[in-house]
Order: structure tokens, then sequence, then C-alpha cells
């Protein structure tokens, strides 16, 4: 317990506690989430009905693209926040990677995925044709990667931290 309390201290002189907190919340959750989407929800919708899928695809893509894009920057300022905090730990190149993977998922979301979700909450649920239908089974593909690479991203932080 003693060791502990140390460690705290350390964390807590060195500015950090409260900032590694509030990142391993965030992009944990946020990791989390993405791939509860991947892994159960996706699923679960291809299972439905047409016209039930069609409104659970089209409502899933305008509430989650709402929020999204500030827990991803979010994210990423809490990663950077810590990084320089941490900059002078012996795993710094971690926490450097681990926000560059970060950015990674980023720029793969404004390019490939964030479109594909403008068209289909533009579509709305009554107008997915086959095409739309074909371009949502491209953004669960391209999703898979985006979470393998939130994935590295957090074990990266994760690891780099422990300095």
């Amino acid at each position: 317990m003693e060791c502990f309390r140390v460690s705290i201290a350390a964390r807590s002189v060195t500015g950090g506690i409260i900032v590694e907190i509030l990142t391993i919340i965030c992009i944990g959750l946020m990791t989390g989430v993405e791939f509860c989407i991947a892994a159960f929800i996706n699923p679960i919708f291809a299972q439905l009905p047409e016209a039930a899928r069609n409104t659970a695809i089209s409502l899933g893509a305008k509430q989650l693209g709402r929020v999204m894009p500030f827990w991803y920057i979010g994210g990423l300022l809490l990663l950077v926040t810590e990084s320089v905090v941490k900059r002078h730990s012996s795993h710094i190149e971690l926490l450097w990677s681990a926000c560059l993977t970060w950015v990674a998922a980023i720029v793969l979301s404004i390019f490939f995925l964030v479109p594909i979700n403008n068209r289909i909450v533009a579509a709305g649920p009554s107008a997915f044709s086959e095409e739309l239908r074909r371009q949502h089974d491209r953004w669960h593909l391209l999703h898979r990667w985006r979470v393998a690479a939130l994935v590295i991203a957090v074990t990266m932080f994760l690891l780099g931290v422990q300095a």
C-alpha cells in the first residue's frame, strides 16, 4: 500500500494524475464504444428486418455523428497534454506514438468514414438503396481498422504512462 501512495504522490508532483485519469477514462470509453459498435451493434443491426435495420443504421449514424468528433478531438488533446506533461519520461516514445496513432484514426475517419456516414444520414432510412447498403458495409470494414488503431493507441498510452 505504501508503494501505491508513493506512486500517486510522484505522479501528482510531476503534474499528472488528474490528466492521466481523465485521459484513460476518455480514450478508454471511446475505444470501448467503437469496439461495441463493431463487435455487437452492427452485427445486431444486420439481423434486423430491412426497414428496421435501415432506421437503426440511419439513427445511429446521426446520433454518433454528432458526438464522436468532439470525443475524438478531446481524446487527442488529452493524449497530447499527457505527453507534454511526461515529456521527460523514459517511455515518451510510446506516448507520442499513441498520439500519432490516434491522429491516424482521426484521419481515417475524416477522409473515409465520415463521408459515408454523412451519406447515410442524408439519405434517411426510407431511401436506403443497395448502393448505400454497400457503402455501409465498406464503412463497417473501415471501422474495424479504426478500432484496431484505437486499441493500439490506448495500449501504447497505458504502457507509456507506467514510467
